[in-house]
């Protein structure tokens, strides 16, 4: 077991790298556990759900609440080997230009207690993908192959990642660029946490807890029932392939705040969510909103 929050005394610059505490933000009492045992037992984590719910916001509020510095990393297309392991560079020392390697993230991380976060792993690059797989053996340890150089992890380092698929690819097309990932690989992992869309009556709760000044609003608990119920007509019509857009407990955020700032509910709608969709779409979308809000 480790001690909360870690002692950072040895490490003063990983300081501002702990997040901080949102005391709004709601926990999903049994992806916490997953993410807990990963911090206490140091497993490895794979949080799976669709765009919205929360998948990396999560670790970053158990690592808050632990105070553990946390390092999260976007694997787009446009990251590569040499971001993650390193490069050789030109510097200049003393007056003199030479050439020096210099680490990449991974050899940082390593060697510090850090979490670090794999943001959209399933849609990582091949050759960034096996660089990341030699952390998942149970020892960790990786080999700097430009260096000649075995780095044992330090006993705080942690490794979690969040995917919209599973690593078998994605037939909706919702989430182009996602990778059909090695097996070996994902067995590697050894808790995949499923993270699901809230309650509606715990996702009004969250809006009022992320949307300042929103609970002063006259009608206040009946608009925002409404809306999370328009949000969940949405991702109903979504699952049974009637429009292709989803509605994220994010977007009902960004609607809520466009209604304090716009004043109107379709305006603050349009602006949150309807302009984003398929023009094709957009009876659908009057046909729910009416249903809703007997517009």
């Amino acid at each position: 077991m480790t001690d909360y929050p870690i002692d950072l005394s040895e490490h003063p610059e990983l300081v501002e790298h702990v997040p901080e505490v949102d005391p709004a933000y709601h926990l999903v009492p049994e992806v916490e556990r997953a993410i807990m045992a990963g911090f206490e037992l140091n497993r490895r984590v794979l949080i799976q759900g669709m765009h919205g719910t929360g998948k990396s916001t999560h670790v970053e509020q158990v690592a808050a609440r632990l105070g553990w510095p946390l390092l999260r990393i976007n694997l787009d297309g446009h990251l590569t080997r040499m971001d993650l392991v390193g490069r050789d560079a030109i510097v200049v020392d003393d007056g003199h230009t030479t050439t020096r390697f210099v680490e990449g993230l991974l050899p940082w991380a390593l060697q510090r207690p850090v979490a670090l976060v794999f943001d959209e792993y399933d849609a990582g690059r091949p050759d960034v993908m096996f660089v990341v797989q030699r952390l998942l053996e149970r020892d960790g340890k990786f080999t700097l192959l430009d260096q000649n150089r075995v780095i044992t992890p330090h006993p705080g380092f942690r490794i979690f990642a969040t995917a919209n698929t599973v690593g078998l690819g994605d037939g909706s097309g919702l989430y182009r660029g996602t990778q059909v990932l090695n097996q070996a690989q994902v067995d590697r992992w050894n808790i995949v946490a499923r993270l699901d869309y809230l309650a509606p009556d715990i996702e009004a709760e969250v809006v009022l807890g992320q949307v300042a000044g929103f609970a002063l609003r006259p009608n206040a608990d009946v608009e925002l029932k409404q809306m999370v119920s328009m949000a969940g007509l949405i991702r109903q019509s979504f699952i049974a392939g009637d429009i292709s857009t989803v509605m994220s407990p994010r977007t009902v955020i960004s609607w809520a705040e466009n209604l304090i700032t716009f004043g109107d509910m379709a305006t603050a709608f349009r602006f949150s969510f309807a302009n984003k969709s398929d023009p094709a779409e957009e009876p659908i979308l009057t046909e729910l909103y009416q249903r809703v809000f007997d517009a």
